[in-house]
């Protein structure tokens, strides 16, 4: 039922109180930052991000209620406004702009520069919320009551508890110190070893874990139904795919490797045979994932789309002088767009036509409307983001090579076109779900989405440093970042463009999908299990049994739910902290001081080894700690 009329928010639309302050900007400008960096690296590290809004919000409401002893709801609400920005640009742009980076490394292209990385980032960043400006009216307030919004929903609840932020934001920084401390031993001073496996002898699987603290949290975030589908992709892929290539291939040369499958595995083990195969298999099933998961949405986005069209239309004219029905200036908006239209046109970087720019935008508006409906009904979590990227691809790709944009420069132009829709949709997700916040609490929604451009701006230029210097230390596709959403978009363009992909090896991937959904198993999940090392899905997986066990404790229910959260502020910590000393030490590693501080030459292998899970026992433990054992008022 539509409950608008009957409504009333937290704070009044007749009282003034503070909102944008120079307080709230730095603030958010630097949490924009440091979760965008941090889950730009974990994007490129798993394939997947998460929301930062409920640890902005938290961070936002220790340090301006409790630490600077303001009772200010609405500019914590801003604080996590241009805060959670930053995360959503991040995994618009790692999900797609690393392609350029790996042409470039394979000697295709040049290395897309900082400033052009930054103006793609910019463009979908801006477009994602001048879209969602008229869309305001249509989607937060005339369906209020019809779309719950949960993560809008859940950082109003935060901010509203404004007796337990200190207590809350406490716990959110003691997962980033932890986390700090477990990566910089592990990967910093390399005291234990960050992966253990084993293998038995005569077949060719092979079985392990990482030990990463935000590995770990992405696991207990997601919680066991997903980490499960996600382990069982990796048990798929290494202990059923590779024994079976390695048994009936041994004498054979595949492409494309370039040597017999049986000396490929003796020089590397599972790893050499996951490098050459597997993950064509798991990109071709990420995109019939990607494929399926747009189609199943496909009445609900034709639904949204005319939904959202009619409600706009229907609310025209009825603008209010009220506070909290504040947008910004519809001239201003339109001005905006119409400038950033030319801006595609016109930046280097994406070579298209003016036509082909008015498609981009099209597109984008189509996407974002799509996005941000889509958010308040299942979650930013569920939102087929990575569907709406492959379709425009495939789109895109399709469109160029068939008006003569062909070869290197079609590729580079095909994935500039898919970053900013990537981003347009994750922005759009991301300023809906805070507009939502708002709403319950009384904020003015100009305020709030002039502090959305502030915290696009500033991922925006943070963004293309950030690419560079992970790029420079470890390089994209390596063990380290394997960017496994990036090479999977870089695929399905030279595909397309150049027909060189191993397509029975794709085709597999893509039957194991199917295969997936008949037995109605989420399918992206265990898509991304086939493609990245077990080793890592298996980090997931403990997260996802610690989440289960606090799920089924028998506790008060009270007890439990605030156990559980503190276990998720914990992890959200430990991603960012694990994300700021992973770009610390890229730095280490660039100018050369990363290889003084490593100091396993001197520690015998076996320590390492057995030494992993002792730190793995605490990372655990730690978490415990700030949940389970946590002392509450």
């Amino acid at each position: 039922m539509n409950t608008e009329k009957n409504f009333k928010p937290y704070i009044p639309a007749e009282k003034i109180t503070p909102e944008i302050t120079i307080t709230s900007v730095i603030v958010g400008v630097l949490l924009a930052v440091i979760f965008g960096a941090a889950n730009a690296y974990l994007g490129l590290r798993v394939g997947m991000t998460v929301s930062a809004s409920i640890p902005a919000a938290v961070i936002a409401m220790g340090i301006i209620r409790v630490a600077m002893r303001k009772n200010s709801i609405l500019e914590s609400n801003v604080v996590q406004t241009i805060g959670s920005a930053g995360e959503s640009l991040a995994a618009g742009a790692i999900f797609t702009l690393p392609a350029l980076f790996l042409w470039a490394a394979e000697g295709k292209a040049d290395k897309p520069g900082i400033l052009e990385i930054t103006l793609i980032a910019l463009i979908g960043g801006l477009l994602g919320v001048f879209f969602m400006v008229p869309l305001r009216n249509a989607l937060i307030v005339k369906e209020h009551g019809i779309l719950p919004y949960p993560e809008g929903t859940a950082c109003a609840e935060v901010l509203l508890a404004g007796e337990e932020g200190g207590s809350n934001a406490s716990t959110v920084f003691a997962g980033m110190g932890f986390a700090a401390l477990f990566k910089f031993i592990i990967d910093g001073l390399k005291v234990v070893m960050g992966e253990v496996s084993a293998s038995v002898k005569g077949f060719a699987g092979e079985i392990g874990t990482q030990i990463y603290p935000a590995v770990m949290s992405v696991g207990y975030i997601c919680g066991p139904k997903i980490a499960s589908y996600m382990f069982a992709g990796g048990v798929l892929s290494w202990l059923v795919l590779i024994p079976l290539i390695v048994l009936f291939g041994k004498e054979i040369v595949l492409y494309p490797g370039t040597e017999t499958i049986g000396e490929m595995f003796a020089g590397g083990g599972a790893g050499a045979i996951w490098g050459s195969y597997i993950r064509y298999i798991g990109a071709g099933a990420l995109a019939a994932g990607g494929i399926i998961s747009l189609i199943k949405s496909l009445p609900l986005i034709i639904k949204t789309f005319g939904g959202a069209m009619k409600s706009m239309s229907a609310s025209k004219g009825s603008v209010s002088s009220d506070r909290t029905s504040a947008d910004i200036n519809m001239k201003v908006v339109i001005a905006s767009i119409i400038v950033l239209t030319f801006l595609v046109w016109l930046v280097p970087a994406i070579p298209v036509s003016f036509l082909g720019a008015v498609i981009v935008v099209v597109f984008g508006f189509f996407f974002a409307t799509v996005s941000s409906r889509m958010v308040g009904l299942v979650g930013s979590s569920n939102n087929p983001v990575s569907g709406m990227a492959i379709a425009t691809l495939l789109i895109a790709t399709l469109i160029l090579k068939f008006t003569g944009s062909t070869g290197i420069t079609g590729m580079c132009s095909a994935i500039a076109i898919g970053s900013i829709i990537c981003i347009v949709s994750a922005i759009a997700g991301d300023t809906s779900q805070d507009l939502k916040t708002g709403y319950l609490l009384g904020a003015t929604p100009k305020k709030q989405q002039i502090g959305e451009i502030i915290g696009v701006v500033a991922a925006a230029l943070a963004i293309g440093g950030t690419l560079y210097l992970l790029d420079s230390a470890w390089g994209f596709g390596s063990e380290e970042l394997a960017a496994p959403q990036a090479t999977l978009m870089k695929m399905i363009i030279e595909g397309v463009m150049e027909g060189n992909l191993p397509w029975a090896l794709v085709f597999t991937g893509v039957f194991i999908a199917v295969f997936a959904e008949i037995l109605k198993i989420p399918v992206l999940p265990l898509a991304i299990g086939v493609y990245l090392p077990v080793q890592l899905n298996a980090c997931i997986m403990v997260g996802g049994v610690v989440r289960y066990f606090f799920d089924k404790m028998k506790r008060d229910e009270n007890e439990k739910k605030a156990i559980v959260n503190d276990g998720l502020l914990f992890c959200s910590g430990m991603i960012a902290g694990e994300g700021l000393v992973g770009i610390l030490l890229a730095v280490l590693a660039i100018s050369g001081i990363g290889s003084v501080l490593d100091i396993s030459e001197f520690i015998p292998q076996s320590v390492q080894y057995w030494g992993a899970f002792v730190v793995f026992a605490l990372v655990i433990l730690s978490l415990l700690k700030f949940s389970v054992w946590k002392k509450r008022r």
